[in-house]
């Protein structure tokens, strides 16, 4: 993401922090309170959402209209159709072998441990 729109992103979510802050700050009564409240809450959102979709535009190189036109027709963000399907063709080879795969060391993260050694015996009390 760019230094601009990161910015633009940070001010705006300062921007709606502090005005439902003096909102509500500044509020006489529970119901006026209650609704500054709210509206600090819609506009951080906002700006909170405004912030992850100019990051995604920026990831992806393609602007916001175009992503939702997409993911309404039913695309995904993340692969294409062919290559959806190549990875769904071979999904079911690709689990069969790490479900028959023998022990080693993609048998958790540290591999497998090492068999305990004896514990000596204790001394007799006096």
């Amino acid at each position: 993401m760019s230094s601009k729109k990161r910015m633009t992103a940070v001010a705006l979510t300062v921007a709606a922090l502090s005005l439902g802050s003096i909102g509500v700050a500044s509020a006489d009564d529970k119901g006026a309170a209650k609704s500054a409240a709210h509206a600090a809450n819609k506009a951080a959102h906002d700006a909170n959402h405004a912030a992850k979709e100019a990051l995604v535009v920026a990831t992806i190189g393609v602007d916001a209209a175009t992503i939702k036109t997409r993911r309404a027709a039913g695309e995904s963000l993340a692969m294409t159709p062919a290559q959806a399907t190549e990875k769904k063709a071979n999904l079911t080879a690709h689990v069969t072998e790490k479900v028959n795969a023998v022990g080693g060391k993609e048998m958790g993260h540290k591999g497998p441990k090492p068999p305990k050694s004896p514990k000596p015996p204790k001394a007799p009390r006096p």
